[in-house]
């Protein structure tokens, strides 16, 4: 149920952000202020003549019940007050399903596209109380009104009436709408993070002179880094830091400031932003600590710092951060111990000291930032808002991520798989643990959890994985300075014949082959080594190989057509330096295909892998990457034979029991069949003789099971299978107990698990693997987010054990992959539209020759606490 408290914070055009939230009684002089703020050509077009702004012109938007009525303001902080700047409402129709729309802005914020920021949220609210169209009249002169109709994304139609346009859509959010929608945010996000990445100048709120402190660092690496604009030092007394005037307050700097950075105790954190914010600063970095990481307090601080910012229409950068830096403006605003090295990879950090570790490892793998940004507590700028400005900037070719938690995955999964398509994405999530989880009443939940959850929002966004630091460092080396490999052939090239088959064994043990050399490449090779030496693949050329033997024969391995990557080792000799075949290396360069050098040395050479392992890894994973980009996009097909209204009254009468409950087999079989999903058919009964006559009636042999909701028949003894008469279908009913199933024995297929799962996170969870009693003791379980593209279900259905399974295991005939992927597809559209939906089990679904059918199904329902999130982008 929509409440009367909703606060929704949106971005704009420009950059600023703007709070929405449901106008209350005691609202009514300021939204009369707006009226009376409005020009009379503003007041003329949204009232359809010169209403005046009296007292009652505000009474129908305010305290809106939001099943009859609702309505939004948009608000703003100036001169320590809050003002209305906007106003949005729509009221239901005599058709219950319509409701009339319409908008005002005051004029000096026109221009901004408040409006179409006030209808899509307007809709996500109307629809979420069962409207499901919007209609508006509409003067033909009121441009701008007509204007945001047409460029919100939604299906619009006009007609002329009586002088009049009336404008009619449908509210439910398209594909076409989303992508208008994420385009309209894109362009915001990026525009609100430029003072913070082409800031020209800085003030620093806390910075004391007292030499090692953080304000003293920050503004020491500012000075130190070459930042070319203007710094100002604040601090209660005045004294210079790091050779900068400092000012005692922030009311005695003249000049504008595009970006603060505060490094204030955090009890007069807000005091500091106020000043700064007064001032028109529209973005903060807040270092301080003692926010929502210390507990109820700090929580309450940091709500209060956030409304605060986006009162002033602020982005905010922490708080509890370690800083920014950013190279193409020189600007070091972090109190690390030393400066980031320039390069191509933005790095974004939920963790300070993970980014001070990694920054302390890219010096020896001759990594370099274009920019680091480190998050903190993120109560604002996130590492979504980062891969929206990363996506446009040329200095960025690589984007790193370390996430300890994710606020909007989903959108995360829609930002990121599209940033991927152009710029690799490596993540590194920690909290891999599953304690602490629910106790799975299904197979598709005990087999769920969070990283499931990760790992399928990664895989389907293209993102890269690290499962260590270590291996992120390899990846960002790997992605940031060679070229994709084209497939998975490798050539290994090595001084030591054992280091050759250990590289070897790591290569296949990534998924990589290493193939026979082709016979022209082994002549040729044979010309240039000693006779003792392996030319095929790996190329052993013996520990007397000198820093000449890597620049010739490295090409010439290179040319090979069967060959996709090389990996050169290299195990120092006593008369070979290290820093000669580095160099070596480096001259001979790689074309079109990547050269992994490892060197086994004390120092790892700049540019170079530690162990044949970690560059092996690092390899198979670029070839992953290479794959997800040459794999279509895919697409959501549309399913015929749905009915979702009819799948929601079964999951509402169920819940009139209670908070959660297992559906009945009658709730059951109308759940699915509302969605076209294949089950066996089925008899239920409530006295053995009844059984052994249904048995008949089916036809032998059949399935006797206890109809008792949600359990699990198979521990609890409560199947019996495979019966050839009616007698045996009666004994069996009465050992189980009645009520009980009568089911025709299906067998001859694969059996498969077939489940969702509704993740309070990352929302609902498709899964897929094999089925039967040994679902969980097999796993191999694959899962994805829906809605499901049709490259979704070609993975789940074709790779892994799951792909043996249904292409005909052990002289099986192979299973319908098309009927399979029907099945997917409308139980993603089931888990999308329905999250009250909390744990469902085909299990097993027997997939035949000729179409598959589920024998066995359990669904959980539970309550939906909508959970509200104030930032929309």
């Amino acid at each position: 149920m929509i409440g009367s408290s909703v606060v929704r914070d949106v971005i704009l055009r420009d950059g600023e952000t703007l709070r929405l939230r449901a106008p209350k009684v005691e609202d009514a002089a300021g939204l009369t202020r707006f009226f009376a703020d409005l020009s009379e050509r503003s007041r003329y077009l949204r009232f359809h003549g010169a209403r005046a702004p009296g007292a009652g012109l505000a009474t129908p938007f305010l305290d809106p019940d939001w099943s009859e009525r609702g309505s939004l303001v948009g608000t703003v902080r100036a001169d320590g007050e809050e003002r209305v700047v906007a106003l949005a409402s729509w009221a239901r129709l005599r058709d219950p399903h319509s409701a009339e729309v319409a908008f005002a802005v005051r004029d000096d914020f026109q221009g901004k596209g408040i409006g179409t920021r006030l209808l899509e949220q307007l809709a996500e609210l109307a629809g979420e109380a069962g409207v499901e169209c919007f209609v508006a009249e509409v003067m033909p002169e009121n441009v701008a009104m007509l204007t945001v109709f047409a460029e919100a994304g939604f299906d619009v139609s006009r007609h002329l009436d009586s002088g009049t346009v009336e404008v009619a859509f449908p509210i439910a959010p398209t594909e076409r709408y989303r992508e208008r929608v994420d385009r309209r945010d894109h362009d915001a996000v990026v525009s609100s993070l430029l003072p913070f990445f082409e800031p020209q100048s800085v003030a620093v709120l806390g910075a004391s002179p007292r030499p090692g402190s953080i304000g003293e660092t920050v503004c020491r690496n500012i000075v130190a880094g070459g930042f070319a604009g203007a710094l100002h030092p604040v601090n209660r007394s005045g004294e210079s830091v790091a050779g900068v005037q400092a000012h005692r307050a922030v009311e005695e700097i003249s000049a504008g400031i595009d970006l603060a950075v505060i490094c204030l105790p955090a009890a007069v954190v807000l005091d500091g932003a106020q000043s700064v914010l007064a001032r028109g600063c529209r973005a903060l970095c807040v270092i301080s600590a003692g926010f929502a990481e210390v507990g109820a307090e700090g929580q309450s601080r940091q709500e209060q710092l956030l409304e605060l910012v986006r009162g002033h229409g602020a982005r905010l950068l922490g708080p509890n951060c370690l800083g920014l830096a950013v190279t193409k403006t020189a600007l070091n605003a972090t109190f690390a111990p030393r400066s980031f090295p320039p390069g191509n990879i933005g790095f974004s950090s939920q963790s300070g000291a993970l980014g001070l570790a990694l920054l302390e490892r890219s010096v020896s793998r001759a990594l370099g930032f274009s920019s680091f940004v480190s998050i903190g507590n993120k109560a604002d700028v996130s590492s979504n808002d980062l891969l929206e400005y990363w996506e446009d900037d040329p200095a960025t070719d690589v984007v790193l991520l370390y996430l300890e938690s994710f606020g909007n995955p989903r959108h995360f999964g829609r930002i990121a798989g599209r940033v991927a398509r152009s710029k690799p994405i490596l993540a590194m999530k920690s909290g891999s643990s599953r304690s602490g989880a629910r106790a799975a009443g299904s197979h598709t939940a005990a087999l769920a959890g969070s990283e499931e959850a990760v790992n399928a929002l990664f895989r389907q966004a293209g993102v890269i994985r690290a499962e260590t630091a270590q291996e992120l460092v390899d990846l960002a080396a790997l992605l940031s300075a060679h070229p994709l490999p084209r497939g998975r052939r490798v050539a290994v090239l090595t001084n030591a014949g054992g280091l050759g088959i250990l590289c070897t064994d790591a290569c296949e043990a990534s998924g990589l082959e290493v193939p026979v050399l082709s016979p022209e490449t082994r002549a040729a090779l044979s010309e240039l080594l000693p006779s003792e030496a392996s030319v095929s693949n790996p190329v052993d050329m013996l520990g007397s190989a000198s820093a000449e033997s890597y620049r010739q024969v490295l090409p010439v391995v290179q040319a090979d057509p069967e060959i996709d990557a090389v990996i050169a080792l290299f195990v120092p000799a006593a008369t070979v330096s290290v820093e000669d075949v580095s160099g070596a290396l480096r001259a001979v360069g790689e074309g079109a295909k990547p050269v992994l050098p490892v060197v086994l040395a004390s120092e790892t050479p700049s540019g170079s892998f530690p162990y044949p392992e970690s560059a092996a890894r690092a390899l198979g994973r670029a070839v992953e990457r290479s794959e997800w980009l040459r794999r279509p996009a895919g697409i959501v097909p549309e399913l015929e034979g749905v009915n979702r209204q009819a799948a929601e009254e079964t999951v509402a009468n169920a819940l009139a029991r209670g908070d959660e409950t297992w559906l009945t087999p009658t709730e059951t079989r109308s759940l699915l069949g509302a969605y076209g999903l294949p089950v066996v058919a089925e008899e239920m009964v409530s006295d053995p003789a009844s059984a052994g006559a249904a048995a008949a009636r089916l036809g032998f042999p059949v399935v006797v099971k206890t109809a008792e909701p949600g359990a699990h028949k198979t521990e609890s003894g409560g199947v019996a299978l495979n019966l050839m008469t009616a007698a045996e279908a009666e004994d069996a009913a009465a050992r189980i107990g009645v009520p009980v199933l009568v089911q025709p024995m299906i067998s001859g297929g694969a059996e498969l698990l077939a489940g969702v799962v509704q993740d309070p996170l990352f929302g609902p969870l498709v899964a897929f693997g094999p089925g039967g009693v040994f679902a969980e003791l097999i796993g191999e379980a694959a899962f994805r987010i829906a809605p499901l593209t049709d490259q979704d279900v070609e993975e789940l259905i074709h790779d892994g054990k799951t792909g043996q399974l249904v292409a005909g295991f052990r002289g099986r005939a192979p299973s319908d992959a098309s009927a399979l992927a029907d099945l997917l597809h409308r139980l993603s559209r089931l888990a999308d539209d329905l999250h009250g939906v909390a744990e469902l089990d085909l299990n097993p679904v027997v997939g035949l020759p000729s179409g598959c059918v589920a024998v066995d199904a359990r669904v959980r329902v539970a309550r939906v606490e909508a959970r509200r999130r104030t930032k929309t982008w």
